[in-house]
């Protein structure tokens, strides 16, 4: 029994100690991300779900300013200028304007794709990867609402940079969302007007504008 509870409390230990190196390591990336004015990554993303034979691999890439962001992925531009959300499909000639509801943000969304850890999750030290000579550590997301759609979400952290390197999301039914940051730069010069919405433009080129 004495040596059962020795086991017991060495694993315990070893949990909590895994948990507050976590939370140390998260801590100093948030602290990272919220230093720069501005982020501009070129990403890879991979949606795979082998029960249902998908696995479909797209680029993409995203500039971040406070909450704001211009997110290009799968031939549509997306703005978001801090209230309304602006979905521009060039194919269709379309824009579909809505209004932001932080209440039905359930997703992690460009705005706080590099924040999002922050809340509702517990989390602990996992594997770490040598790629290409960077040392990636990576740490073991699961959300503490056990109804929700998220299964658990591996964040792969350069230890030198702190950068967040890649995130590999894995919901209930097994599909797979892989986001690898091939490029992560900061403080880039913006223009004022890139998280603004130009309706007149978007008229006179003959888009239809669908606000919902």
């Amino acid at each position: 029994m004495k040596k059962i509870s020795i086991i017991i409390i060495a694993l315990f230990t070893a949990t909590f100690s895994q948990a507050q190196d976590a939370k140390s390591l998260l801590k100093e990336v948030s602290a990272k991300v919220k230093s720069y004015d501005n982020i501009t990554i070129d990403f890879k993303y991979n949606l795979n779900n082998s029960k249902e034979n998908v696995n479909q691999e797209t680029r993409g890439d995203v500039t971040l300013q406070g909450d704001k962001y211009v997110l290009n992925m799968l031939g549509t531009t997306r703005i978001f200028d801090g209230k309304n959300i602006y979905t521009i499909v060039p194919e269709d000639e379309e824009v579909t304007i809505s209004a932001y509801n932080p209440k039905d943000d359930k997703d992690i969304t460009p705005s706080k794709m590099l924040t999002f850890y922050e809340k509702g999750y517990t989390y602990k030290m996992d594997i770490e990867q040598n790629v290409k000579g960077r040392k990636i550590q990576y740490v073991k997301l699961i959300p503490i609402d056990s109804k929700a759609e998220i299964k658990d979400i591996l964040l792969g952290i350069d230890s030198q940079t702190k950068h967040i390197y890649k995130l590999i999301q894995t919901d209930a039914k097994g599909t797979k969302y892989t986001l690898t940051v091939n490029s992560f730069k900061t403080n880039q010069p913006v223009s004022k007007t890139l998280f603004t919405f130009d309706e007149a433009k978007y008229k006179k080129d003959g888009y239809y504008i669908n606000k919902l």
